[in-house]
């Protein structure tokens, strides 16, 4: 997943889930934020953020002409380290592709498609595997505590229902998958946050005894690119 025309800005106040203010070479910038999660824990007064700038915005008929797509997070992570976070809530998707394409999974994958309908679900990813039709749904993470890795950072019953559809399809003989993108380096583990949505931790677990492949992989964030790397441990 690669950005282009990346500049770096200091985040000062978030009016509502779509747009921040950032200050920006001097001057207060209104930006699309490419995620409408809470964010709490780095969108704080003074971070460090990543903003793409888009030179046809108008040509676009672009409302904004930055995109927030990342933050830089002090005291982050197993090392307490300041770790650049990747945040764009479109990334994981094209990146899972990508690693999809790459060989990410061990048996060889083909035809890879993007939201593929299935009955009257659509899946995030769909391919063949070793000729098995298979279907994957995938979930950005930014939320972390001492190096553990956690989702949903707020209740997600889309997410739940997710979940149940991925393992229907498992139950009727097809391969399934749910990878969790961990939008950051740093990371030991990753778990559901039981604590703010017990559902979604109850769905995942069911759906991991009844077949669904749990994954979940950390991620090389530079300024320019987001790419999926290694696996951790996962802990249902």
């Amino acid at each position: 997943m690669q950005y282009e025309h990346i500049v770096t800005g200091t985040f000062l106040k978030r009016p509502n889930r779509f747009i921040a203010h950032v200050m920006i070479d001097g001057r207060e910038e209104v930006c699309h934020v490419k995620n409408t999660g809470r964010l709490r824990e780095f969108l704080v007064p003074g971070a460090e953020l990543l903003v793409e700038f888009h030179p046809d915005a108008a040509a676009l008929g672009r409302k904004t002409a930055f995109s927030v797509i990342g933050v830089y997070k002090e005291n982050a992570g197993y090392n307490h380290e300041r770790l650049l976070i990747n945040m764009d809530s479109q990334a994981p998707n094209q990146a899972a592709a990508e690693w999809l394409n790459e060989g990410g999974l061990s048996l060889e994958v083909t035809e890879v498609k993007r939201e593929v309908t299935y009955h009257e679900s659509r899946f995030d990813l769909a391919f063949k595997q070793g000729g098995c039709p298979s279907f994957m749904e995938v979930k950005g993470v930014t939320l972390e505590h001492d190096g553990a890795a956690m989702f949903p950072d707020a209740p997600t019953e889309r997410g739940v229902k997710h979940i149940m559809e991925l393992r229907d399809a498992a139950m009727e003989g097809y391969h399934a998958y749910i990878l969790f993108v961990i939008q950051m380096k740093g990371i030991l583990s990753f778990s559901p946050n039981r604590a703010t949505h017990p559902e979604f931790a109850d769905a995942l677990k069911l759906a991991s005894e009844s077949g669904v492949h749990i994954l979940a992989r950390d991620c090389i964030i530079t300024k320019q690119e987001m790419k999926i790397d290694m696996p951790v441990k996962v802990i249902i």
